[in-house]
């Protein structure tokens, strides 16, 4: 069976769209022949478009001409190919519709009822297709943006134009029945991190507030015309219906105001915060409530004052919760939740929800089906039996669609980060609270560039530099975020670093956590339970590794937990700069030089002549194979000025002789460096001697840092700790980079 075919796809003329030019607009060979087509229609000098599919196009055109709206345009261009089907035109009919509203040329007409992504034969291979209608757009100008920035924009990732698929498609249904008949006044949508849960909210909020009553019904299809029906039915019940979307996160908040100020029909004010529930005079007829499991109680937040006066408004007393204040001024309610993202003691009580979820009256719906990341619905899992040291697997996570890697260095980690966002955007680092924010703008407004947070193998970064739409801020891919910045986000590629705070006791068999490193003070204050704090760390790393679309990038501080998430994730091998010979190749000094890890090098150093006990590799064509060289990689900054961070070098072991003013790698169980570890370094030798009539000693040797950084200093050995000292070998040159 074929898996591929040639594209072929014809973008027809600018047909005036009028009745006058139908018979023209006939003449075309799709609509001719009655071939399933994707059509549209325009107006260039007012921005406004309609996007159709149809088998019988002309009878579909006759009948835009009847409708009032469609005669605002005055253009139409007829999209065909010999591989289009019914379902495949469907298919891109939606795609068109998502990507034309995030692309912002035109305000389009269209509705979003309807748009569900069918499952069909050879389905991924119409993907291709869609591109190619796309790439078909941008030639006649019709759009101009690429498919990758829109991808990237926040309009696209919340756009209330999203196709469903069915497990989502079918929860509408059941949110519409629930909310038509009398069953029901309280809905709950449970599911785990990307199951489209602030999707559905979004595609909600666009469907209950367009107007239907002018739908021809001649122009729609079966899943368009249950859900007007659908619509009609609440319109009748709730006339001129007062619909809210409830957002307590402040950042996801923002980023869904400048989304519905963009979307016909929608508003900004539409979206809101708990409080301002309570400042309507008139009840809600519904409020749609995101992202539920961060509602707030009255506990370690920031403005307690204010949230006093809330809870007095209605009567309560400190045990009052904005869950609380939503339930009293309200009609009808729509929460999605999760539990397994309640991040801090402020969130209100998980036993609230399941007091509400409990009620005979609650209409329960589960989300299954993940839709944010390409490791699917095993990802999530692997993810949730890793943190909870639930995993019985021996083989190590793998999945095509998904790449998952834990890093030794994060220089490394950096750098594949960097080629990751330079062909994808939106790559984002984000950690755990292990470190306190000096470089906080609330603290000083304008804080000097040399305040940085965080520190990893040399690299210095700064916390988020502000709480809202982080994301998609000017520095944020300089920066690193935390759980507040990116929770309720999509990331192409996360970057997810696990800091002191969590560890893993391999005797015990579980995770461990150290109070002591963990900086959120609200996210901390007033837990006793050790346990209670452990639960919403986790839950915080398990959040933040849903983040990313297509993978995540793993570094972790310390080395017990580093070691154990290596027994379930693979370590990235970064590809060598050499060919590394198998052990039958191998001549010895002759065609190959040794490969050695400074870092795991354990006495290697002294067998340099046992031929299998290393890892020799070619060198490069312009240096010649001695006796006595090997290659070792150097990494941090510490001689950034003569050798960059993650160099492959070139040493030659050393023999005797004057080594003063020269580069060295030495080792001695007396140091510790910052980038190698215990045991060894590679600094600018000096020495200091004593010299008498008996002959001459070492006073002191110093190990010399050549570094930008003003912050790396000297080594200096004496006394004792010159008995342990030996110089390993010589610099020769950088060979790699």
């Amino acid at each position: 069976m074929s898996t591929s075919f040639e594209l072929s796809i014809e973008i027809s003329e600018q047909y005036d769209f009028s009745k006058e030019s139908l018979n023209k607009i006939e003449q075309n060979l799709w609509v001719k022949s009655q071939w399933p087509l994707v059509y549209f229609i325009q107006n260039d000098s007012i921005k406004v478009a309609y996007v159709g599919e149809s088998t019988n196009a002309s009878k579909r055109i006759q009948n835009h001409l009847a409708n009032p709206e469609r005669c605002k345009l005055n253009k139409i261009s007829i999209i065909g190919s010999d591989k289009f089907n019914k379902s495949a035109t469907l298919d891109i009919e939606s795609s068109l519709i998502q990507y034309i509203t995030a692309e912002g040329t035109y305000e389009l007409q269209n509705g979003n009822f309807g748009l569900i992504n069918h499952k069909y034969y050879q389905q991924d291979l119409y993907k291709n297709l869609f591109k190619e209608v796309w790439n078909k757009l941008i030639e006649k100008k019709i759009v101009t943006k690429s498919l990758n920035e829109i991808e990237n924009s926040e309009l696209f990732k919340y756009s209330p134009y999203k196709s469903l698929n069915e497990d989502q498609y079918n929860s509408v249904l059941e949110i519409l029945d629930g909310l038509t008949s009398n069953t029901s006044n309280r809905i709950f949508i449970s599911g785990s991190a990307g199951t489209g849960k602030t999707i559905l909210a979004t595609y909600l909020m666009k469907l209950l507030t367009t107007d239907v009553e002018n739908e021809r019904i001649e122009e729609l299809n079966d899943d368009e015309l249950r859900e007007i029906n659908y619509i009609k039915n609440f319109n009748k019940k709730y006339p001129n219906a007062k619909i809210g979307l409830v957002v307590a996160m402040t950042s996801l908040r923002e980023s869904l105001e400048k989304v519905f100020k963009k979307v016909p029909g929608l508003k900004s004010s539409m979206v809101i915060n708990p409080s301002e529930t309570l400042k309507s005079k008139e009840k809600y007829d519904l409020l749609i409530v995101d992202e539920a499991h961060r509602l707030r109680k009255y506990k370690n937040i920031g403005w307690m004052g204010i949230f006093k006066k809330n809870n007095e408004k209605l009567g309560l007393d400190d045990t009052g919760t904005e869950l609380d204040w939503i339930m009293a001024n309200n009609k009808n309610q729509i929460f999605f939740y999760d539990s397994a993202q309640s991040i801090k003691p402020s969130d209100v009580d998980a036993i609230r929800f399941t007091d509400l979820l409990n009620e005979k009256s609650t209409l329960k719906i589960e989300l299954k089906s993940q839709m944010r990341v390409k490791g699917g619905n095993n990802y999530i899992q692997f993810v949730h039996d890793l943190l909870h040291v639930e995993r019985t697997e021996k083989n190590k996570y793998r999945e095509e669609n998904y790449e998952l890697y834990i890093f030794e260095n994060f220089c490394d980690l950096h750098t594949e980060l960097i080629d990751r966002e330079n062909e994808f955007g939106l790559c984002r680092m984000i950690a755990g609270y292990s470190w306190p924010w000096l470089s906080n703008p609330k603290l000083d407004p304008k804080p000097s560039p040399e305040v940085t947070d965080i520190e990893l193998d040399g690299l210095k970064f700064k916390w988020n530099s502000t709480d809202k739409d982080w994301i998609n801020s000017a520095n944020a891919f300089n920066e690193i975020g935390c759980i507040h910045t990116t929770q309720g986000y999509d990331l192409n590629y996360a970057v997810i670093i696990f800091g002191k705070e969590i560890n893993y006791n391999k005797e015990k068999g579980c995770i461990e956590i150290d109070s002591n490193h963990y900086f959120d003070i609200n996210g901390k204050k007033g837990i006793s339970d050790p346990e209670s704090l452990k639960s919403y760390i986790v839950n915080i790393y398990k959040t933040i590794m849903y983040r990313g679309i297509r993978g995540t990038f793993i570094y972790a501080c310390n080395k017990e937990l580093k070691d154990y998430l290596k027994q379930h994730i693979e370590t990235f091998k970064k590809d060598l700069p050499f060919r590394i010979l198998r052990l039958e190749e191998v001549i010895p000094y002759i065609n190959s030089i040794p490969l050695i890890d400074i870092t795991a090098a354990a006495g290697k150093f002294s067998d340099l002549q046992i031929h299998s006990e290393l890892t020799w590799v070619e060198p490069p064509f312009n240096i010649s194979a001695k006796k006595g060289y090997f290659i070792c990689k150097v990494l941090g900054e510490s001689m950034n000025q003569k050798i960059p961070n993650g160099s492959y070098c070139l040493f030659k072991q050393y023999e005797g002789g004057s080594r003063d003013g020269k580069i060295v790698l030495v080792e001695s169980t007396d140091i510790h460096d910052s980038d190698f570890g215990s045991g060894y370094t590679v600094k600018e030798y000096h020495s200091v001697k004593n010299i008498s009539s008996d002959g001459w000693n070492h006073a002191v040797i110093i190990l010399k840092s050549l570094s930008d950084n003003q912050e790396y200093s000297d080594i200096e050995l004496t006394n004792d700790k010159l008995i342990n000292f030996k110089v390993i070998g010589i610099f020769e040159k950088v060979i790699s980079m």
